[in-house]
């Protein structure tokens, strides 16, 4: 059973006991990404995540951090979004006081010397250079380029290469104190561990210090028309994204639009697949996602194809969106997806990772429906294809289409035609 405490700094402790499982996994997410910077320093939340893992007092360098948790067979890394950060390290639910004093001393007790600083500006730079050199990963933050414009949404998370040389440690003791406050502070317990695991945890928590919830910068949405983005790279395969701006995550449509994302483009059963690649052949994957921030959201279908099959690919796709909207989703494809999506939640939630990933980013990010697994479901199994059908209708309209490629020898004008309900 969940229990969530907040603690006198504001930092929310939630501890989730799992029977069945030797596992062990501490997560801390802050309410801070990409998404509560400005443009001057655009990555600096990214940037700092890396320096977390550079050397504390007591584990001076990364080899001192990597190796407490690799001798006990241990999984550990962070991630940063627009809207969150976070931090976790899994293992044996023996090794969990392990766990819970390296990730709390990489967080309290970072050195961010200078030397470590200037060492890792290539090691970003590298990163930016795999993502923007692999189009199938890419093209999701050029579409969100497409989407959200030069705003902090629109930005990628890695921020400007400009940024990434120019950081100086106090600009990552600055951020540091101004962005990881109790508030903002989100720690799970989640899988196989005792009371005294919990009472340390607490203790490393108390000492966070208190402050105000961080504030991002809101979104306007002033598209009136659809929107097309072309990033010019000769690539062997063209890379596509089109979609719609759709509903946050507090939204009560959100999940409603989850599920219509399974029907086009979940299993390999959903309308694009079948469409897309087994009856017309222009590509080997596709896949449709439904994802949302605190004021926006969006459904986008992916696709990789040739530069031959381009325009055909998106008007097959776009064909699909005006058919969900003419037309009542099927009884027995409801209910396919409906069970998809359950079969696919109990395998994911069977891990101590998975669990603490589930209730932490819930509780950071504020959602108004702080949901289980279980209620989730409940709540999926109540709509009905008149409710798919309706938010096809609000969502599948000009002033919200999107198209974002990565490729050469785009047809520009060809596109512009298509792109249109």
């Amino acid at each position: 059973m969940q229990k969530k405490e907040v603690l006198k700094n504001g930092v929310r402790l939630l501890t989730i006991p799992m029977k069945g499982t030797q596992t062990f996994t501490f997560l801390v997410m802050v309410a801070t990404g990409s998404r509560h910077e400005i443009q001057e320093n655009s990555g600096i939340s990214h940037f700092l995540e890396h320096m977390f893992f550079k050397g504390t007092k007591k584990r001076p360098t990364t080899l001192a951090i990597s190796s407490a948790l690799d001798k006990i067979g241990g999984e550990f890394n962070a991630f940063t979004s627009k809207e969150y950060t976070g931090y976790y390290a899994k293992v044996d639910g023996k090794h969990a006081l392990t766990a819970i004093d390296v990730i709390s001393d990489m967080l309290h007790n970072s050195k961010f010397e200078s030397r470590e600083i200037e060492r890792e500006k290539g090691v970003i730079l590298e990163e930016e250079n795999m993502y923007k050199n692999n189009p199938m990963i890419y093209i999701d933050d050029v579409f969100e380029e497409c989407l959200f414009g030069d705003t902090p949404l629109g930005r990628d998370t890695i921020g400007t290469r400009e940024n990434i040389k120019s950081f100086i440690r106090q600009d990552f003791i600055d951020y540091f104190k101004s962005q990881y406050r109790g508030k903002d502070v989100v720690i799970c317990l989640a899988g196989n561990f005792k009371n005294n695991d919990v009472a340390i945890a607490k203790k490393y928590a108390s000492i966070i210090r208190e402050g105000d919830k961080n504030i991002a910068v809101d979104f306007e949405n002033t598209q009136s028309e659809p929107c097309l983005k072309i990033k010019i790279k000769k690539t062997d395969q063209i890379n596509l994204s089109v979609g719609v701006k759709a509903y946050s995550y507090n939204h009560k449509d959100y999940l409603t639009l989850q599920l219509l994302s399974i029907i086009l483009g979940g299993p390999m059963s959903s309308r694009l697949f079948i469409n897309v690649r087994e009856r017309k052949g222009l590509a080997y994957s596709i896949h449709t996602q439904a994802d949302g921030y605190r004021d926006i959201g969006y459904l986008t279908t992916t696709v990789g194809t040739s530069l031959a099959s381009v325009n055909l690919a998106v008007k097959t796709i776009i064909d699909e969106y005006k058919k969900v909207k003419k037309i009542l989703v099927g009884k027995d494809e409801l209910q396919k997806a409906k069970d998809y999506l359950n079969g696919k939640l109990v395998l994911t939630l069977e891990s101590s990772d998975s669990i603490a990933s589930w209730y932490a980013k819930q509780e950071v990010l504020d959602y108004k429906n702080n949901l289980t697994p279980e209620k989730f479901l409940q709540m999926i199994n109540k709509i009905s294809a008149q409710d798919i059908q309706d938010i096809a209708r609000q969502i599948f309209v000009n002033k919200n289409l999107n198209l974002a490629i990565i490729g050469d020898k785009i047809d520009k004008d060809g596109l512009e035609k298509i792109l249109k309900f």
